[in-house]
């Protein structure tokens, strides 16, 4: 059963929202959501995090990132990509997390 959530972006719209699953993609994972900004058109939005990524991390803190703790960075880059893309139809690109990104989306979640 999906959870519908909700965001308030700092774009300014209320962005509803809800989880659709993990798949393996390339050299990473995809993570599927379906979202809409206005509440009636709904839009698919991957977010991409790259093995390279989680390998940075886990280097650099000793540790390994469990798959709850990588779902978690998946959606902080999707609320960050809320917050910073204009508008909603600027959501269908999709989200990549780089090696530059995951340490501070994992910051924000206090996981060090």
């Amino acid at each position: 059963m999906r959870r519908l959530k909700n965001y308030r972006a700092q774009s300014g719209y209320v962005y509803q929202y809800f989880y659709q699953g993990q798949r393996p993609a390339g050299r990473g994972a995809q993570f599927l959501f379906e979202a809409t900004g206005d509440g009636k058109t709904w839009f698919p939005v991957s977010v991409f995090l790259s093995a390279a990524a989680v390998r940075f991390w886990e280097q650099a803190h000793g540790r390994a990132l469990n798959s709850t703790e990588c779902y978690a960075v998946a959606k902080m880059a999707l609320f960050q990509a809320f917050d910073e893309r204009p508008s909603p139809s600027s959501m269908k690109e999709e989200i990549r997390v780089r090696e530059a990104d995951i340490e501070g989306l994992l910051e924000r979640l206090g996981l060090e």
